[in-house]
């Protein structure tokens, strides 16, 4: 069999057309989805990097606190941090970018990690300083409580004290008398009688004031007129009709005092009856007694 070489050749050449189209057209999508690939992966990447900074945004506004240094640090980084993503958006991904952004990003995270963790130190003081003070508050609330109570122990005490160191009297009589050759002469004959004599005793009381104490003597006849009327004396808002008034000097110690009260020309002869006498000191009433004439 006779073969042309001339033909050969042509069929050789075409052969080697067809293999190196092949191998160029497969070296070509291949390098086509290799670059498809590597740019969905620029794709995603860019992404994740623009998620971070939105997330680093949303926790830079998340976050509340009332010292004015951090919150202008914060407002600081938040504008970098906007600034980097606006950035990001306007440039098509590419690997230089990527790098350059996801360096940003890491410096980014290390100045928020000392940011937040004096944030977080600051807000644990915070809490502690508020934990101190609701308990400072329950003590002084109790402290009050306290107070109040000690304070009415003592407005108590201190009246117990003032109601013990008040002046009392005990041991009232009273005699009626008629004076014959200046003596005086008992007697309950109501025609004759021109005095009354009033006694009784101071008490013994180491709480009272020493001094002098003003002792005023009232007696009310049976026409319920006070004998003797020396007039009114007031004390606030209290006014005393009395029939004598004596100042003695007190010790603290017992004291008896007998008075003798004169009945005014004008009220003699007294009218039969019962007279009541009351003894004060000043406007408070120590005790009292009665004689009865006929």
């Amino acid at each position: 069999m006779i073969v042309n070489p001339q033909l050969f050749n042509y069929r050789l050449i075409i052969g080697s057309l067809i293999v190196a189209v092949t191998v160029l057209s497969v070296f070509s999508y291949t390098n086509y989805q290799s670059i498809e690939a590597h740019q969905q992966f620029l794709e995603q990447e860019k992404k994740l990097v623009e998620s971070e900074l939105s997330q680093m945004i949303t926790r830079y506004d998340e976050v509340s606190v009332s010292n004015d240094l951090i919150t202008s640090q914060l407002e600081v980084a938040k504008q970098n941090t906007k600034l980097a993503l606006d950035s990001l958006s306007m440039l098509k991904s590419d690997l230089s970018v990527i790098s350059r952004f996801k360096t940003q990003l890491y410096g980014l995270k290390l100045k928020n990690k000392d940011l937040f963790n004096t944030i977080d130190s600051l807000n644990l003081e915070n809490q502690n300083l508020k934990e101190e003070k609701s308990i400072a508050f329950t003590e002084l609330v109790k402290q009050r409580k306290v107070n109040t109570s000690l304070l009415e122990e003592n407005k108590n005490l201190n009246k117990s004290i003032e109601k013990g160191a008040l002046l009392t009297a005990n041991s009232f009589k009273a005699k009626s008398f008629i004076k014959v050759l200046g003596k005086k002469r008992a007697s309950n004959n109501a025609k004759k009688v021109d005095q009354i004599e009033v006694c009784f005793t101071l008490a013994e009381n180491t709480l009272t004031e020493q001094g002098e104490k003003e002792i005023y003597i009232q007696i009310v006849n049976p026409q319920n007129n006070v004998v003797s009327d020396k007039g009114a004396i007031s004390f606030g808002d209290t006014s005393l009709i009395y029939s004598l008034k004596k100042i003695v000097e007190y010790n603290n110690e017992v004291l008896d005092i007998c008075l003798d009260i004169e009945a005014d020309v004008d009220e003699r002869p007294l009218t039969a009856g019962t007279y009541f006498i009351n003894v004060f000191n000043k406007a408070r009433k120590l005790g009292s007694t009665q004689v009865t004439l006929n």
